[in-house]
């Protein structure tokens, strides 16, 4: 036997050996418990320059749309600028709400308050009473009561 057909048969048997080995099986992922409660996916970590308000929204029928605003709010009890926005959807339940702002944007001596409305079928129905909030920081306002629209 030649040194050519040796090495030949020798790359034809590291050949065969490398394609009958199967690759591993990716693990299964890990299921959660049933009993679990699934959070809905917030909005990531809190950035330096921001700051948050939180709570819970009571009295908002499932399917409504809830629109939150923090708005700068002048003498005569008009809206003059938007801080901050977000819009969720009521589940009958306790809706969590997290609305994050910029602090620097937030004018000093000015009232600022947080303010919302729930509609359904682009129907008012429920609006959220005015929450005068006094200092650009992050704050948990608990629970928030929606009230029937006038």
């Amino acid at each position: 036997m030649t040194l050519r057909s040796l090495a030949v048969i020798s790359l034809v048997g590291l050949l065969a050996a490398c394609s009958t080995t199967e690759p591993p099986k990716p693990a299964a992922p890990a299921k959660p418990a049933p009993n679990a409660i699934k959070l809905p996916e917030g909005p990531g970590p809190l950035l330096p320059y921001q700051r948050e308000l939180s709570g819970q929204l009571l009295g908002v029928p499932a399917g409504a749309e809830v629109e939150l605003a923090l708005l700068v709010i002048d003498e005569r009890n008009r809206p003059q600028k938007l801080l901050s926005s977000t819009i969720l959807t009521g589940n009958n339940k306790s809706l969590p709400f997290q609305l994050r702002f910029n602090p620097e944007a937030f004018p000093q001596g000015a009232r600022v308050e947080l303010r919302g409305r729930a509609s359904q079928s682009g129907q008012l129905i429920l609006h959220l009473p005015s929450v005068l909030i006094a200092k650009p920081e992050t704050q948990s306002l608990g629970q928030l009561q929606f009230v029937t629209a006038p």
